[in-house]
């Protein structure tokens, strides 16, 4: 019995690891997807526009910095105000348990009647449910609420969103930051190089976003080229577009 427990708990926690992982994961995609999108639709508009290259390494930053930042700050409010929502409700749930147990031992047996529970096996699973405090806030907040906590900090995931921007952002400015590092001009080749490596990018975040939606990792590798690739021709077009009309 104690061997089953102790297995049973050790898978709990290696899900529990799993399931930490792939929303961090998530997050790093999110951030990813959006940074590599963002930096390399500024490249190719700034390119299209035949912009200088120290203005392209310019405007780059200040859009992976600035959007990276706002990103961030956004998915840490998201996360908090999510974790602070389950904990008034669940504060509201301690308050009904200690102060309304008659009702909110009917809505227990309500629950589990509509689960199938009869007779005198509902009376023992209301029993050992409304034994403990916990337990009971617990289940009224999984079954009444549809609410679960969540294991995510709202800290770690805003730096995983800034972090995963800064990185997968910067690949389509690289090689314009080397070319000024070595003194050397851009030209078109170094937007070719550009499109190659942003779309080495796009494939691997693809190939991440497959394992953490659990979707086709073809689709989601076409899915993330597709719309990076349209965002990059758009702001192509845009930007030569403008400069045509300006000179």
């Amino acid at each position: 019995m104690l061997n089953y427990e102790h297995q049973e708990n050790v898978l709990h926690r290696q899900k529990g690891w799993i399931k930490r992982s792939q929303d961090y994961i998530g997050e790093f995609v999110y951030g990813g997807i959006d940074g590599s999108v963002t930096t390399f639709a500024v490249v190719a508009g700034a390119v299209g526009a035949k912009l200088d290259a120290s203005v392209i390494i310019i405007l780059g930053f200040a859009n992976l910095i600035a959007d990276g930042f706002a990103m961030s700050v956004g998915s840490y409010l998201s996360n908090k105000s999510e974790l602070e929502n389950f904990k008034k409700h669940e504060r509201i749930e301690y308050w009904e348990v200690e102060h309304l147990p008659e009702k909110e031992t009917k809505e227990i047996r309500e629950i589990y009647q509509e689960k199938g529970f009869k007779g005198e096996l509902l009376d023992q699973v209301v029993e050992v449910i409304t034994a403990n405090k916990k337990r009971w806030v617990d289940t009224m907040m999984k079954e009444e609420l549809n609410m679960t906590k969540s294991d995510k900090s709202p800290f770690a995931m805003g730096a995983m969103t800034f972090l995963s921007f800064l990185l997968v952002g910067l690949i389509p400015l690289a090689v314009y930051v080397l070319d000024y590092i070595n003194d050397t001009p851009s030209d078109s080749n170094s937007f070719r190089i550009a499109i190659l490596l942003t779309s080495s990018a796009f494939i691997g975040i693809g190939w991440l976003k497959s394992f953490v939606a659990q979707t086709s990792r073809i689709r989601s590798i076409l899915e993330t080229l597709f719309l990076g690739s349209a965002a990059a021709t758009l702001s192509y077009f845009v930007g030569s577009i403008l400069d045509k009309m300006f000179h």
